[in-house]
Protein backbone atom coordinates (compact mmCIF):
# COMPACT_ATOMS: atom_id res chain seq x y z
CA UNK A 1 0.00 0.00 0.00
CA UNK A 2 2.99 2.26 0.70
CA UNK A 3 3.43 2.25 -3.07
CA UNK A 4 0.34 2.83 -3.92
CA UNK A 5 0.06 6.12 -2.02
CA UNK A 6 3.12 7.22 -3.78
CA UNK A 7 1.99 6.00 -7.28
CA UNK A 8 1.13 9.57 -9.04
CA UNK A 9 -1.74 7.43 -11.14
CA UNK A 10 -3.55 6.39 -8.28
CA UNK A 11 -4.38 10.24 -7.41
CA UNK A 12 -4.92 10.70 -10.44
CA UNK A 13 -7.99 8.62 -10.88
CA UNK A 14 -9.08 8.44 -7.22
CA UNK A 15 -8.98 12.37 -6.53
CA UNK A 16 -11.60 13.26 -9.47
CA UNK A 17 -13.36 9.81 -8.34
CA UNK A 18 -13.90 11.06 -5.01
CA UNK A 19 -14.50 14.40 -6.21
CA UNK A 20 -17.42 13.48 -8.86
CA UNK A 21 -18.48 10.91 -6.02
CA UNK A 22 -19.20 14.33 -3.80
CA UNK A 23 -20.92 16.49 -5.99
CA UNK A 24 -23.03 13.64 -6.16
CA UNK A 25 -23.88 12.93 -2.72
CA UNK A 26 -24.29 17.02 -2.81
CA UNK A 27 -26.79 16.02 -5.02
CA UNK A 28 -25.57 17.19 -8.27
CA UNK A 29 -25.50 15.10 -11.20
CA UNK A 30 -27.49 12.66 -9.46
CA UNK A 31 -26.40 8.74 -10.37
CA UNK A 32 -23.08 9.85 -11.51
CA UNK A 33 -21.36 9.19 -8.32
CA UNK A 34 -21.36 5.62 -9.58
CA UNK A 35 -17.97 6.49 -11.64
CA UNK A 36 -16.01 6.15 -8.57
CA UNK A 37 -15.45 2.64 -8.31
CA UNK A 38 -15.31 2.70 -12.12
CA UNK A 39 -12.36 5.09 -12.43
CA UNK A 40 -10.45 3.88 -9.12
CA UNK A 41 -10.82 0.18 -10.69
CA UNK A 42 -8.46 1.65 -13.62
CA UNK A 43 -5.32 1.35 -10.97
CA UNK A 44 -6.71 -1.03 -8.33
CA UNK A 45 -9.09 -3.66 -8.07
CA UNK A 46 -12.76 -2.63 -8.05
CA UNK A 47 -12.74 -4.65 -4.52
CA UNK A 48 -10.19 -2.86 -3.21
CA UNK A 49 -11.49 0.29 -4.49
CA UNK A 50 -15.26 -0.38 -2.94
CA UNK A 51 -13.98 -0.51 0.39
CA UNK A 52 -11.83 2.60 0.07
CA UNK A 53 -14.77 4.44 -0.98
CA UNK A 54 -16.82 3.29 1.92
CA UNK A 55 -15.56 5.27 4.59
CA UNK A 56 -15.52 7.98 1.90
CA UNK A 57 -18.81 7.91 1.34
CA UNK A 58 -19.65 7.77 5.07
CA UNK A 59 -17.81 10.93 5.60
CA UNK A 60 -20.04 12.48 2.77
CA UNK A 61 -22.95 11.36 4.40
CA UNK A 62 -22.13 13.20 7.19
CA UNK A 63 -21.75 16.48 5.66
CA UNK A 64 -24.88 15.49 3.17
CA UNK A 65 -27.32 15.13 6.37
CA UNK A 66 -25.89 17.91 8.20
CA UNK A 67 -26.18 20.59 5.24
CA UNK A 68 -29.65 19.20 4.00
CA UNK A 69 -31.09 18.58 7.55
CA UNK A 70 -34.56 18.97 7.90
CA UNK A 71 -35.40 18.48 4.46
CA UNK A 72 -36.75 14.78 3.27
CA UNK A 73 -40.21 12.76 2.22
CA UNK A 74 -40.70 10.91 5.68
CA UNK A 75 -42.86 8.14 3.90
CA UNK A 76 -40.17 7.34 0.92
CA UNK A 77 -38.11 6.83 3.08
CA UNK A 78 -40.39 4.20 5.17
CA UNK A 79 -41.21 2.56 2.05
CA UNK A 80 -37.79 2.08 0.49
CA UNK A 81 -35.19 1.95 3.45
CA UNK A 82 -36.66 -1.74 4.79
CA UNK A 83 -36.03 -2.72 1.33
CA UNK A 84 -32.65 -1.33 1.27
CA UNK A 85 -32.26 -3.24 4.39
CA UNK A 86 -32.96 -6.52 2.41
CA UNK A 87 -30.63 -5.77 -0.52
CA UNK A 88 -27.46 -5.30 1.51
CA UNK A 89 -28.59 -9.13 3.07
CA UNK A 90 -28.78 -10.44 -0.39
CA UNK A 91 -25.85 -8.68 -2.01
CA UNK A 92 -23.87 -10.21 1.81
CA UNK A 93 -24.89 -13.50 1.14
CA UNK A 94 -24.35 -13.74 -2.61
CA UNK A 95 -21.11 -11.85 -2.55
CA UNK A 96 -18.68 -14.91 -3.64
CA UNK A 97 -21.59 -15.34 -6.42
CA UNK A 98 -22.16 -12.02 -7.96
CA UNK A 99 -19.95 -10.23 -9.92
CA UNK A 100 -19.55 -6.41 -10.40
CA UNK A 101 -19.61 -6.18 -14.14
CA UNK A 102 -22.86 -8.63 -13.77
CA UNK A 103 -24.90 -5.86 -11.69
CA UNK A 104 -23.32 -3.56 -13.15
CA UNK A 105 -24.93 -4.49 -17.17
CA UNK A 106 -28.03 -5.07 -15.17
CA UNK A 107 -28.72 -1.67 -13.52
CA UNK A 108 -27.42 -0.07 -16.77
CA UNK A 109 -29.77 -2.14 -18.86
CA UNK A 110 -32.54 -1.15 -16.06
CA UNK A 111 -31.42 2.39 -15.86
CA UNK A 112 -31.59 3.15 -19.62
CA UNK A 113 -35.51 1.78 -19.86
CA UNK A 114 -36.39 3.98 -17.27
CA UNK A 115 -34.93 7.37 -19.51
CA UNK A 116 -36.61 5.70 -22.61
CA UNK A 117 -39.26 5.40 -20.49
CA UNK A 118 -39.18 8.92 -19.23
CA UNK A 119 -38.66 10.50 -22.63
CA UNK A 120 -41.57 8.71 -23.82
CA UNK A 121 -43.89 10.01 -20.57
CA UNK A 122 -42.85 13.73 -21.54
CA UNK A 123 -43.63 13.28 -25.13
CA UNK A 124 -46.94 12.02 -24.00
CA UNK A 125 -48.29 13.70 -20.94
CA UNK A 126 -45.75 16.76 -20.83
CA UNK A 127 -42.31 17.19 -18.75
CA UNK A 128 -44.04 17.92 -15.63
CA UNK A 129 -45.65 14.87 -15.30
CA UNK A 130 -45.86 13.57 -11.88
CA UNK A 131 -46.33 9.54 -11.11
CA UNK A 132 -48.01 8.67 -8.09
CA UNK A 133 -46.35 7.19 -5.04
CA UNK A 134 -46.63 3.02 -5.19
CA UNK A 135 -45.50 1.28 -1.06
CA UNK A 136 -44.61 -1.79 -3.18
CA UNK A 137 -42.95 -0.08 -6.13
CA UNK A 138 -40.93 1.83 -3.23
CA UNK A 139 -39.84 -1.47 -1.65
CA UNK A 140 -38.72 -3.27 -4.33
CA UNK A 141 -36.61 -0.59 -5.90
CA UNK A 142 -35.14 0.23 -2.46
CA UNK A 143 -34.33 -3.58 -2.32
CA UNK A 144 -32.43 -3.35 -5.91
CA UNK A 145 -30.77 -0.02 -4.31
CA UNK A 146 -29.54 -2.10 -1.60
CA UNK A 147 -28.26 -4.67 -3.19
CA UNK A 148 -26.82 -3.02 -6.09
CA UNK A 149 -24.86 -0.20 -3.78
CA UNK A 150 -23.32 -3.04 -1.29
CA UNK A 151 -22.14 -4.97 -4.43
CA UNK A 152 -20.79 -2.07 -6.32
CA UNK A 153 -21.88 1.40 -4.80
CA UNK A 154 -24.35 1.37 -7.81
CA UNK A 155 -27.62 2.18 -5.28
CA UNK A 156 -27.84 5.90 -6.89
CA UNK A 157 -29.90 4.72 -10.85
CA UNK A 158 -32.21 2.37 -8.60
CA UNK A 159 -32.92 5.02 -6.21
CA UNK A 160 -34.09 7.39 -8.49
CA UNK A 161 -35.96 5.06 -10.78
CA UNK A 162 -38.54 5.23 -8.35
CA UNK A 163 -38.05 8.61 -6.55
CA UNK A 164 -37.46 10.64 -9.82
CA UNK A 165 -40.80 10.45 -11.65
CA UNK A 166 -42.21 11.45 -8.54
CA UNK A 167 -41.22 14.89 -9.38
CA UNK A 168 -40.19 16.20 -6.06
CA UNK A 169 -38.88 19.31 -5.19
CA UNK A 170 -34.73 18.54 -5.99
CA UNK A 171 -33.90 20.02 -2.74
CA UNK A 172 -36.14 17.37 -1.50
CA UNK A 173 -35.18 14.72 -3.74
CA UNK A 174 -31.86 15.67 -2.69
CA UNK A 175 -32.29 15.80 1.19
CA UNK A 176 -34.15 12.11 1.11
CA UNK A 177 -31.36 10.70 -0.68
CA UNK A 178 -29.01 11.90 1.91
CA UNK A 179 -30.62 10.32 4.20
CA UNK A 180 -31.56 7.10 2.46
CA UNK A 181 -28.22 6.37 1.25
CA UNK A 182 -26.64 8.03 4.88
CA UNK A 183 -28.22 4.62 6.31
CA UNK A 184 -27.73 2.44 4.03
CA UNK A 185 -23.92 3.01 4.12
CA UNK A 186 -23.73 2.96 7.73
CA UNK A 187 -25.37 -0.74 7.51
CA UNK A 188 -22.57 -1.89 5.06
CA UNK A 189 -20.06 -1.65 7.34
CA UNK A 190 -21.22 -4.45 8.86
CA UNK A 191 -20.78 -7.10 6.10
CA UNK A 192 -18.16 -5.19 4.91
CA UNK A 193 -15.66 -5.62 8.42
CA UNK A 194 -17.42 -9.10 8.34
CA UNK A 195 -15.55 -9.64 4.99
CA UNK A 196 -12.37 -8.07 5.96
CA UNK A 197 -12.17 -5.51 3.44
CA UNK A 198 -11.53 -2.92 6.10
CA UNK A 199 -7.88 -3.72 6.41
CA UNK A 200 -4.91 -1.26 7.39
CA UNK A 201 -3.93 -0.62 4.08
CA UNK A 202 -7.30 0.27 2.49
CA UNK A 203 -8.42 2.74 5.47
CA UNK A 204 -4.88 4.24 5.50
CA UNK A 205 -5.73 5.36 1.32
CA UNK A 206 -9.18 6.52 2.95
CA UNK A 207 -7.59 9.10 5.27
CA UNK A 208 -5.56 10.31 2.48
CA UNK A 209 -8.77 11.16 0.22
CA UNK A 210 -11.11 12.36 2.89
CA UNK A 211 -10.02 15.75 3.14
CA UNK A 212 -11.41 16.04 -0.53
CA UNK A 213 -14.68 14.89 0.67
CA UNK A 214 -16.54 17.44 2.53
CA UNK A 215 -15.55 20.17 -0.08
CA UNK A 216 -16.84 18.31 -2.54
CA UNK A 217 -20.23 17.30 -1.35
CA UNK A 218 -20.62 21.05 -0.21
CA UNK A 219 -19.96 22.19 -3.96
CA UNK A 220 -22.77 19.88 -4.72
CA UNK A 221 -25.27 21.03 -2.47
CA UNK A 222 -24.49 24.73 -3.59
CA UNK A 223 -25.32 24.07 -7.27
CA UNK A 224 -28.47 22.15 -6.53
CA UNK A 225 -29.64 24.76 -3.94
CA UNK A 226 -29.28 26.80 -6.75
CA UNK A 227 -30.95 25.09 -10.00
CA UNK A 228 -34.34 25.79 -11.11
CA UNK A 229 -36.64 22.51 -11.25
CA UNK A 230 -37.39 22.46 -14.74
CA UNK A 231 -33.33 22.28 -15.20
CA UNK A 232 -32.92 20.35 -12.73
CA UNK A 233 -35.19 17.39 -13.79
CA UNK A 234 -33.59 17.28 -17.40
CA UNK A 235 -30.02 17.66 -16.27
CA UNK A 236 -30.56 14.33 -13.40
CA UNK A 237 -32.38 12.49 -16.02
CA UNK A 238 -29.41 13.29 -18.53
CA UNK A 239 -26.84 12.00 -16.29
CA UNK A 240 -28.60 8.91 -15.53
CA UNK A 241 -29.18 7.95 -19.46
CA UNK A 242 -25.04 8.58 -19.85
CA UNK A 243 -24.54 6.46 -16.23
CA UNK A 244 -26.65 3.94 -17.71
CA UNK A 245 -24.71 3.55 -21.10
CA UNK A 246 -21.37 3.51 -19.02
CA UNK A 247 -22.70 0.61 -16.92
CA UNK A 248 -23.91 -1.57 -19.63
CA UNK A 249 -20.67 -1.27 -21.68
CA UNK A 250 -18.52 -1.97 -18.37
CA UNK A 251 -20.94 -4.66 -17.47
CA UNK A 252 -20.87 -6.01 -21.03
CA UNK A 253 -16.99 -6.45 -21.46
CA UNK A 254 -17.27 -9.33 -18.68
CA UNK A 255 -19.47 -11.43 -21.82
CA UNK A 256 -16.97 -10.68 -24.00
Amino acid sequence: MTALLLDPWFYAVAIPAVILVGLSKGGFGGAVGFVGVPLMALVISPVQAAAILLPILILMDVVSLWTWRGVYDRSILWQMLPGSVLGIGVGWLTASLVTVDMVRFIVGAIAFAFVARWIYTSLRHGAKHAAKPNRIAAAFWGSVAGFTSFVAHVGGPPFQIYTLPLRLDPKLLTGTSAIFFAVTNAIKLIPYFALGQFDAANLTASLVLMPIAPLATLAGAWLVRRMRPEIFYPFTYATVALVAMKLLYDGARDFM
